[in-house]
This record gives C-alpha cells, structure tokens and sequence, in this order.
C-alpha cells in the first residue's frame, strides 16, 4: 500500500512540473520568473523621506526633469501639500564634471543654508557606511569636496558640528575634523590601525550590538565623544575566494567565537580643535564588558553609558564627566537570563529625566528615571508590553508607544500620559487589523503611517496626530494589489494551538486555492526559532511571501509557528525562559506543534517538511536530526551546526558561557544528533558568509559522512550570509529549493 501511495504523489508531482509550465501566462498562477525575475509583484516603498523644520516640511528624492536619470530634492509643504524643488540636479555638478552627483543619502539643513550628500559608497558588512561626502552650500552653490587627498570612498559617517562651522568624519580607523570655511583637516586620533579602531566597530560590536557610527558632537559642539576600540588579540577568520583570480584570495575577518577574546571597548572625549583625548575612567575588564551605547547627557558636560557585563544580564548606566573622565553609576538593570540594551533613552524635562525600558515586573514598560537616579517612576502599568517608544512630546505631556496587547502578530500605535496616568489609547484605526509603522515628525503633530498585513500590500499614508486623520496618500502600491488580486490563492490565516504542556503557539497558515477538507496535503513549515525574530507576523512579506502562495498552488499546505523564545510581545518569562538551551526548548515546542498540527485531518502525517535560513536553518537541522520519524524533507540555509563556532555576543547572550554552560551547548547543537537523520536535507550556504561561516556547513558535512548519512548540497561561492550578491543568485535559490522540494516532498492532494 506504501509502495502504490508513492508512485502516486511522484505522478502527481510530474503533474503539477507540467501544469505550471503550461501555466506561465496565467496572471491567476505563480511561477518563480514572476516571482523573481520580473517586477510584477514589486513592492514601492519610501526610503529617503525626510523630516524638514521640526516636522512643518519633508523632503524627499524624485526624478529629475533637468537632469534626466539624476534627481532632485524635492520638499512638500506638510499642511497644503505645497511642492518645492529645494535642490536641482544641475545644481549638484562639482567643477570639472559633466554630470551630477549621484545621490546615496543626503542631510538637508535649509535653517543653515547646508546639504551633505553620501556618494560613490561601498559596503562595509551589511551596510554601505563608507563612500564619498560633498557640503553644498545653499546661498552660494558652492559644492566642495570633504575630505579631498584622501582615498576615493574611505570617508564614514561624515556629520556637521551643531554650529555648522566644520564636519567630523572616520577615515581609516581615525577621527577627523575638518573646518567648512578653509576646509583644513584636522586628524583628532592618529593612533588608528588594523587593530585600534577609532570612531567606529569591528564586526561584532556592529552585528551583535547594531553599532556603527562611533562618535557624537557635543550639544555645543566643542568636543567630541567616541569609542575606542583594540582588536588586538581577536581571532581572525578567514574566507577564502576562489573564483575571482587564477589563485585564491583571503579575505581576514577579526571575529571573536564563543568564549575567545573580544575587542577591548573604551570611550572618550577629544576638544574639536585637538588634543589629548580624556578617557572615561569605566571599570572591569574592556575586554570582558561591552560599551552599548553612548551619548551626551542632554548637555555638553556630561555623557550618559550603557556598560554590560559579558553575561550581558548587568547593565550600569553611567554618567561620565566629560573633563575629568569620572563617572558616576546612577541605575544598575539586572536580569536572570539576558537584558537588551536600551535604545528608547529620551531625555526630556531638560534633561532633569530620562525614560527607560524594563521587564523586571513581568512585561516589558517605561520607566521615567531621575538624572541622578534615585527616583524610578513606571509610566505604563498595564499588562501588556511597550515594544517600542515611538515619541516623548514632553511640550504636551505624551508617550507616543507601538504596542499589541491582544495579537503577538500584530503592531498598533498608542499613547499615554507621560506621567503614567490614564490608561493607554489605541490610534492605529481600529478597522485595519495588522501591522502599523510610524515615523513621527519632530514636533509629535505629523506621522508617515505604513499599513499592511498577510494579505494586503503596504500603503503609505501623511497623518495627524493624535487624530490619526489622513492627510494625503504618498504610496499606494495600486499596481502591485491588483496583480496580487488576480491570482488564485486563499488568503493567510492566523491560528493559536495548544501544544502538549498546555502552552499557547501563534502560527499562520496557508492553503491551496482549490483546497479539498475530504483530501491530504503536504505540509511545509517555515521556521526560525531564535530570540532574535518572529515569523508569525501579519504584515506583507511575511505569511504574504508569494514564494508560499506559489508553493499552495502547486498542493502544499505552508504552516509556520513561533515557539517559545521568540521576541514577541507575550511577557517577559514567554521571550527568557529559553536561557541556556536555544535550540532545545524551540525545538521541542516546534515538534509538539507538529504532533498537534498532523491531527488535523487535511494533513498528511506522511508529507511533513520544514525549511529555515540562518537561526532557521539551525532550527530545520534540529527538527531532522532530533525528530526524525516526525519530519520526512527539510532546507537548512546558512545554518548554525555548532553553536561554539558563532560570535562570541550574540550565543552567550542567551547561552552563557561557553565553560559554564558545556552541556546546554552540545544539547543545543544540531550536530550532536547528526547521527539520527532519516529523512531527505538539502544544506545551503554562501562560502563567502561573514556572519556564519561556511565552516560549520563543512564539520556537519563530516559529521554525516561518518555516519553515512545521505544528503544534498548546495554552495553559493563569494555568496555572504542573504545569498543574494551575482547575477541570478536569488532566482537560482528558490529554483534550487522548490525543485529539491517537489522531488522529495511531493505536492498535491491524496485520498484519506
């Protein structure tokens, strides 16, 4: 019966190759050319919007009509809707050249007669922060060159002084000053060198801790705050290029794994003019602590630090004199497990107050704490979590906050009373159920507002606040809905199960358009697992992704769940209590689902896959290796095998480390049950990967050779950590997964 039930679904499989194909001009089906190789499906987005005079104006980029294929900058009147071309095209041709400058991102300062534009940038990891940097001047036109004798896009980070009288810059590990009138330089470090890194991160301050612009120009911009950072000791890895050149090239990267040597952190204080830098007077081992942030205190005297411990579970707030170096401990956060740092510290009340983020009453609040520290006030006592302050308009007595109280999925928009009375109200309107994104203008009066969910593209609208009141639509994505329309799919679902323990799953699913209850499907589950993201979120993109709908189609069922230690707004003890077992818990919690989920009677026990990328592609190998008999097919993508081979910040957040905590690490492994694979793996990976190294793909290849263990494999050369960089690559990908899943997974409906 077995053998006859599986020369069935091969034939249906070879049905399904067939009908798609025939099915290429059908706007109602998918197909990966549409998918990946047209721009059909395109998504418009607003990148470069700009706030302008506090949030009376904004400014954005638009093609040009002076200079066709360049553009303008261009500024709308926030209450008429009035258009201004602030900057043309041709206004931005320094002498000597024929064409304009290109623009990668712009600073616009009308109040001071300034524009900054960032060009001819290169990337550095995950962003392009190093390139070239031009001032205009806007009475003049006068367009000059920072920087100029240096290497050709080396410049980062390029930022005015608050009086507009010169521009900070880092080129090549040191901090300069440059003086607009005269455009002298001025080097503020020169001790700058592969291994001392003056004004910017190494590899996993910027990964781990989303660092990369090392310094701060005091309120009156007389001094300047930055990091110090020697490298010296830190492990180096090396990635190998093999196909640029007749002989390979190595690629050092400076990357501290689990347990070794971290970069020594330090942060001090320069005069713009020059001079001897004064060096906050931290305790602990630099090379054991971790600065996370940093900033001047509301005032050019003092600068305010966040100092973890390795742990990560400590954190000092510390106040720093900025001529003296002393410092001052004013709040000390502690956490069983691991604390995030904190990016919504707002000064407001004259910088008498700071707000503050904690979970140590169960939920994730705001907390108003005084500038000395001493007195601690909670402003948002409600059961539920804050996941991000939005605005302190402390002119008027609010907290603008994103919040989802009944809906881990789901992101609105609220504000309170800034001194924590009242109660919390929703603004988000109430009639679209999804995911909102805002961004406030300065003065709290205006908002650019983003609605989407599962199954509707995201439309961009101009707002007021607090009445949430459309002022005009900027993006529609018009086109792009009435393509998604036209197909034939069902839309997303949003489920809750109840796994075996009792614990609560979020999840969503899709099914195929021409679903049969009285059938079987196969099912494919998209998994991540990790702290550091949700997969259940209903916004497009997410349950959306037109790869799924493509995959439903064709007779899959697509179910993705986040378990236990997902970031979702669910408590505090939901997000922790995966401490020192990632890897472990979640996988437990994503096999329970499974065993729920193959109840339901549309569901082909037999026909189980999962596939993931990173933390997910360590989650599939998990799910294979631990689970055998529950899941027959999985894709892991630039997976994590050995948790010991990743960097040393993020697995000892939430591991410990490494000598205290040796078992939960070979628990947590996939490799350690390498050895009890049954099923069908396809392993993806980018041998150029920065941020997990091809060289855990290359132990687990060992690890299932010894056991004779069979499975696929499939190597990006050069490829980084998305896989994405060369011509074809992401077409290539996704053709590469749905043939492999297609042949090992079959698709489409079978009998009961």
């Amino acid at each position: 019966m077995r053998r006859k039930k599986t020369i069935l679904l091969l034939i249906l499989s070879f049905v399904c190759t067939i009908n798609l194909n025939a099915q290429n001009d059908d706007p109602s089906m998918l197909n990966l050319d549409r998918i990946y190789s047209s721009r059909e499906f395109s998504t418009q987005r607003i990148t470069d919007i700009k706030w302008l005079n506090e949030g009376n104006k904004y400014t954005m980029l638009e093609a040009s009509e002076s200079v066709p294929g360049h553009e303008d900058i261009v500024s709308y009147d926030v209450a008429t809707g009035e258009r201004e071309v602030v900057v043309s095209a041709d206004k931005l041709i320094p002498e000597g050249w024929t064409k304009p400058l290109a623009i990668d991102d712009y600073e616009l300062y009308t109040s001071h007669n300034k524009l900054l534009i960032f060009t001819n940038s290169a990337r550095v990891w995950r962003r392009n922060t190093r390139g070239d940097y031009w001032v205009v001047d806007l009475n003049t036109w006068r367009i000059s060159q920072i920087g100029k004798g240096f290497e050709e896009s080396r410049l980062m980070f390029a930022t005015f002084s608050p009086d507009f009288s010169k521009i900070a810059y880092v080129y090549k590990n040191n901090l300069y000053a440059e003086t607009l009138a005269d455009h002298k330089i001025l080097p503020l470090t020169t001790d700058g060198s592969e291994t001392i890194i003056n004004g910017t991160f190494d590899w996993v301050y910027e990964e781990e801790l989303g660092l990369r612009n090392g310094f701060r120009w005091s309120p009156d911009g007389s001094k300047i705050a930055y990091w110090q950072l020697d490298a010296e000791g830190v492990g180096i890895f090396y990635l190998i290029n093999n196909t640029d050149s007749l002989y390979s090239q190595v690629i050092p990267v400076q990357y501290p794994k689990v347990g070794t040597t971290n970069s020594a952190a330090k942060v001090g204080v320069v005069n713009a003019d020059g001079g001897a830098t004064t060096w906050f007077k931290i305790p602990g081992d630099p090379r054991n602590n971790y600065i996370a942030r940093m900033e001047w205190a509301d005032n050019s005297d003092e600068v305010i630090v966040q100092h973890l411990n390795r742990l990560q579970n400590t954190c000092q707030v510390i106040l720093g004199n900025a001529g003296t170096g002393d410092i001052n401990v004013i709040h000390i956060e502690k956490d069983d497990a691991w604390l995030r740092v904190v990016d919504d510290l707002k000064w407001f009340n004259n910088g008498a107050e700071f707000t503050w983020i904690s979970e140590t009453d169960g939920w994730r609040h705001v907390y108003i704490v005084s500038r000395d520290g001493k007195k601690i006030k909670g402003i948002t006592p409600w059961d539920f979590d804050v996941i991000s302050v939005e605005l302190i308009d402390d002119t008027n007595g609010w907290l603008y906050f994103m919040a989802s109280p009944n809906d881990a999925a789901q992101r609105y928009l609220y504000y309170s009373k800034l001194d924590g009375s009242g109660k919390a109200e929703r603004l988000s309107p109430a009639d679209q159920s999804g995911t909102h994104r805002y961004n406030i203008s300065p003065n709290g009066k205006f908002a650019f507002h983003t609605f989407s969910n599962a199954n509707t593209p995201p439309v961009t609208q101009l707002v007021n606040l607090p009445a949430h009141e459309t002022v005009r639509v900027l993006v529609d994505n018009a086109k792009l809905k009435e393509n998604y329309d036209k197909l034939k799919i069902k839309p997303v679902e949003f489920f809750r199960i109840t796994i075996e323990d009792g614990t609560v799953l979020d999840g969503f699913k899709i099914l195929p358009y021409n679903f049969n209850p009285a059938k079987k499907y196969p099912v494919l589950f998209y998994v991540y697992g990790e702290p550091a993201g949700q997969t259940v979120l209903d916004s497009w993109g997410r349950g959306g992704n037109l790869w799924y709908h493509m995959l439903a189609q064709q007779g899959y069922i697509i179910i993705s769940v986040d378990n236990r230690g997902t970031p979702a707004p669910r408590g505090r003890e939901w997000r922790k209590c995966v401490y020192r077992q990632i890897g472990i818990l979640a996988s437990a919690d994503q096999a329970a689902a499974v065993r729920e989920i193959s109840k339901w009677p549309y569901v082909d026990s037999d026909r189980i896959g999962i596939w993931g990328w990173s933390g997910g592609g360590s989650m599939t190998l998990n799910a294979m290796f631990r689970y055998p008999d529950l899941y027959k097919t999985g894709i892991s993508v630039a997976p994590v095998p050995d948790q010991k081979l990743y960097d040393s910040i993020y697995q000892e957040r939430y591991m410990g480390l490494p000598n205290d905590n040796e078992e939960g690490y070979r628990l947590g492994s996939p490799i350690t049950f390498a050895s009890q694979l049954k099923g069908n793996l396809m392993i993806i990976h980018g041998t150029g990967d920065d941020n997990v190294h091809f060289q855990g793909t290359e132990r687990l290849i060992n690890e299932l050779v010894k056991y004779n263990k069979m499975f696929t494999m499939m190597a990006y050369p050069n490829r980084s950590h998305s896989i994405y960089e060369g011509p074809g690559t992401t077409r290539h990908l996704y053709e590469t997964m749905t043939r492999y899943l297609k042949t090992n997974l079959p698709p489409g409906p079978v009998d009961k």
